[in-house]
């Protein structure tokens, strides 16, 4: 196989949901695969994990891997996402890295009719670069002993500890090399929980760290080895805003992808990443950003951490007690400092459509002008911003695009509710941008 050879051919995934394979004390242990796996929409993942680990008693799991078997075979051909069941394996334990390979030999065998709706297996517990070989091979022989083409079984790892951080950096130049399928590589997951029992790690409260290393790490990882990379559980399923945080915060590394535990997090997590419905003017204060209230074409400002004073022509403008007296010009330029806007998907579109149509005319860059009327305390202020696009801009803006373009290909089942948050012109315009 070669570096572009992989099966796969998804370039983003917004969510990673996982469901025990096998619930302990119920009538159907099956009861919660088989749920997600009749997930659609919104609440369906992208990448859909039977979890046989973690999620799975250790006594449960034989029976797990019949229910993936059961669940994969009756529902799978229908599932919108992706799916890739979670079989164990440890660095440290070649008994449990062999019980892990008969989980998938078994899972992958045609003649219990999973395999033609599986994708790949994901891999926890990894080591060093050794390690993740050791899988690959496994996977390899499976495909082999079962008539599978070769590599048509990815595999995602969880990184859960320094040496398979560290293993990251090795990828490059081990990917490729005729001794191992490597290239079969697809996500790169964190696992903060054991990576912080790994690390030895502990704060006051108990809770886990946020760990930005590891995030900003495997998000380079994933791109130098040209990989997607996925962020581990948010356990506070209730903290809504703090899960919109985080994935924000991790949007700003390169890291699309987050863990999700329940269908309500798969939905918030399949949404987030996308442009908004509308665009919004944010006010920098108190070292936030706070979102502006559009009122008959106007932003308005509705705190009380700053206040605007009109006196003589000359206007006071107060942050947090410290006031200033200003020009109007001056006052301009010091509300242009603090704020900024957030694009919406028509925005996008149509800064992207006119950026086409310049350099069709041969232009190389050309200038964009975003403009508002600022309301603060009565008071209201024009602003007006410019920005030069060139290629570089271009591209840049293309990502969201990209992404959009990309749940729209892979992502049938969500087409309608995608219309209607954007409306049918928007999402046709967004699907053809780019293409020139």
């Amino acid at each position: 196989m070669k570096t572009t050879d992989r099966h796969y051919e998804r370039e983003f995934v917004r969510t990673f949901f996982t469901s025990p394979a096998a619930v302990k004390g119920e009538d159907d242990s099956a009861k919660m695969t088989r749920k997600a796996a009749q997930l659609s929409g919104m609440q369906a993942p992208d990448v859909w994990v039977p979890d046989n680990e973690d999620a799975t008693a250790p006594s449960m799991r034989d029976e797990g891997v019949q229910n993936i078997i059961d669940v994969v075979s009756e529902y799978g051909a229908d599932f919108p996402g992706e799916i890739h069941p979670r079989i164990v394996w440890h660095r440290e334990s070649p008994e449990t890295r062999y019980k892990g390979f008969q989980q998938m030999k078994e899972i992958a065998d045609p003649e219990n009719g999973a395999v033609e709706n599986l994708d790949g297996f994901v891999v926890p517990e990894v080591g060093d670069i050794d390690d993740w070989k050791k899988a690959d091979e496994f996977i390899t022989i499976i495909e082999n002993e079962h008539g599978l083409e070769e590599g048509s079984l990815s595999m995602s790892v969880i990184v859960e500890s320094g040496e398979s951080e560290l293993a990251m950096g090795d990828l490059r130049e081990e990917m490729g090399k005729p001794s191992n399928n490597l290239q079969r590589l697809f996500l790169l997951v964190d696992g903060e929980v054991d990576y912080t029992k790994d690390m030895r790690a502990m704060t006051p409260t108990g809770e886990l760290p946020p760990w930005p290393e590891l995030r900003h790490n495997t998000s380079r990882g994933a791109s130098a080895a040209g990989l997607i990379a996925v962020d581990g559980p948010y356990d506070n399923i209730r903290d809504v805003e703090g899960y919109r945080e985080r994935m924000e915060d991790n949007r700003a590394k390169g890291m699309i992808g987050i863990w999700s535990l329940t269908p309500g997090q798969v939905e918030v997590a399949n949404e987030a990443p996308l442009p908004p419905q509308e665009g919004s003017w944010l006010l920098e204060v108190d070292d936030r950003e706070v979102e502006l209230e559009t009122e008959d074409g106007r932003e308005v400002y509705e705190g009380d951490t700053v206040t605007l004073e009109e006196e003589d022509g000359e206007y006071v403008l107060e942050i947090e007690g410290d006031a200033q007296v200003l020009s109007e010009d001056e006052l301009r330029e010091e509300l242009l400092d603090m704020t900024s806007y957030v694009p919406s998907m028509d925005d996008i579109v149509n800064s992207m459509e006119e950026f086409e149509a310049a350099k069709e005319a041969g232009k190389g860059a050309i200038a964009m002008t975003q403009s508002a009327t600022l309301v603060i305390d009565g008071v209201e202020v024009d602003i007006e911003k410019d920005r030069m696009w060139d290629e570089a801009t271009y591209q840049a803006a293309m990502t969201p695009i990209a992404l959009f373009q990309d749940v729209y290909e892979h992502r049938p089942d969500q087409h309608d509710e995608l219309e209607e948050l954007y409306s049918e012109d928007v999402v046709e315009r967004a699907v053809e941008v780019g293409s020139v």
